[in-house]
């Protein structure tokens, strides 16, 4: 019973730190990445679709993403929705395909962006917190229900603790290694 308690709370803490990794490929550093424009949709005969989905989008050289729409149609739809997407991105078409250049960051955006890491930093400590406490949470009801004994409460929530540092160390990580990768120039 307690195993099935701390494997949850580890799984849901593998989770998060994902979450982060995942965000935080949003975030764009000097180099062109094709994760930046993940979150782009682009209407498609109506509705919504995501950017990948109507086009090839590809790395040209470090600092520009090159986009192959599969129609021709889709150029000016394409364009108008990177240009709205507050990315600060600037395409430009040449026939069928779009080059977004990336501009080069200033330092002033380079630490905007460090505070929304940081940010990010945050929100995922607060998640793995969280579930933290329902883990233990979950072995005070089993202490109170009678199912398991004081000794092996206190051990499961060593355990606990245990995972959650692991954890909270890897997401600082994660972020010491964001911020030097956008402060290089």
């Amino acid at each position: 019973m307690i195993t099935e308690i701390k494997n949850d709370a580890k799984e849901r803490m593998i989770k998060s730190t994902m979450a982060l990794n995942q965000n935080l490929t949003k975030i764009r550093t000097g180099r062109a990445n094709t994760s930046l424009l993940d979150q782009i949709t682009v209407d498609y005969y109506g509705s919504e679709t995501a950017l990948s989905q109507v086009s090839n989008i590809s790395i040209e050289d470090s600092r520009t993403l090159k986009i192959t729409p599969w129609e021709k149609d889709m150029i000016q739809p394409i364009e108008k929705a990177i240009m709205n997407s507050n990315l600060g991105l600037n395409p430009v078409s040449a026939g069928m395909i779009i080059r977004v250049p990336l501009p080069p960051l200033t330092e002033e955006r380079r630490k905007d962006m460090i505070r929304v890491v940081r940010q990010e930093g945050e929100q995922s400590r607060v998640a793995v917190r969280n579930i933290r406490r329902d883990a233990i949470n979950d072995l005070k009801e089993m202490l109170k229900d009678k199912m398991i004994g004081e000794d092996e409460e206190r051990k499961g929530e060593e355990e606990i603790q245990e995972i959650t540092d692991k954890y909270v160390g890897e997401i600082d990580q994660i972020l010491i290694t964001k911020e030097k990768e956008l402060m290089i120039v």
